[in-house]
């Protein structure tokens, strides 16, 4: 870019902004050329106040106006530079000095990357000068870097785009995988209680019987004695009788 060249010309033009506006606003006409006076010596910070006492004197005057918005530039300030430059806008498109207005426009854009509006005030200042060629020359280079800004703009979109899709086919495998487990587990479990099954069956059909509780267990147990014990009574009684008819047999 070539910002530095202009500002060598714009040196020049200072004085006859401020010879045209100075007869039409004598207000501010003795701030407005010592302002432009401490500007061709690059006392910069004297130029400043010189060019806000005329704007307090006149508000309206473009001279001291556009002069000041340079002069912020000069200093590095583009922030304010172009706030100067917005309120002159209006006044500036049918200015005689609309050209060098929108190129330095272009410049404090430009300086901030704002690189669209770069390109739109390069543009401007080429309709009002087609033969400006540090205008065009800077009105390519800002478009370039433009394109550069959209390109990177659209590949970080593009990065973000994909990285979202990315995390969202993962989320979908870990839904599948947990499903997966969950449908596994479920016929583990299906599976065990299916064995269960059938090893009660199984048990049912080979006839086992039931366990018996203690109690039950010492009744029966009871039973068998009391059944022997009258079986036994009864052998006995039995031995005795013969016994007996065998005694008697013998008593003779």
């Amino acid at each position: 870019m070539t910002a530095s060249i202009r500002y060598i010309f714009l040196t020049a033009v200072f004085s006859v902004i401020a010879c045209v506006y100075a007869s039409a606003q004598n207000p501010d006409r003795r701030d407005v050329r010592r302002g432009n006076r401490d500007f061709k010596k690059e006392d910069y910070k004297a130029a400043e106040i010189d060019y806000r006492k005329a704007l307090v004197k006149d508000s309206a005057s473009f001279a001291a106006g556009y002069n000041l918005g340079n002069t912020l530039y000069r200093m590095g300030d583009n922030e304010q530079a172009g706030k100067i430059y917005d309120k002159l806008q209006e006044t500036a498109q049918t200015s005689p000095y609309a050209a060098d207005y929108y190129y330095n426009v272009g410049n404090v854009t430009a300086g901030a990357e704002n690189w669209q509006s770069a390109v739109d005030a390069y543009r401007l200042a080429l309709l009002k000068n087609p033969s400006d060629m540090d205008a065009k020359e800077n009105y390519i280079y800002a478009k370039k870097k433009l394109e550069d800004q959209q390109n990177q703009q659209n590949q970080q979109n593009q990065q973000n785009q994909d990285n979202q899709d990315k995390d969202k086919d993962q989320n979908q495998d870990n839904q599948d995988q947990d499903r997966n487990e969950d449908q596994n587990q479920n016929q583990n479990q299906n599976d065990r209680n299916n064995d269960d099954q059938n090893r009660n069956s199984q048990d049912q059909q080979q006839g086992q019987q039931p366990k018996i509780t203690p109690q039950a267990a010492q009744q029966m147990l009871q039973a068998i004695q009391a059944k022997e014990k009258e079986t036994q009574d009864k052998v006995n009684k039995e031995k005795a009788q013969i016994l007996k008819s065998r005694q008697k047999e013998k008593n003779w």
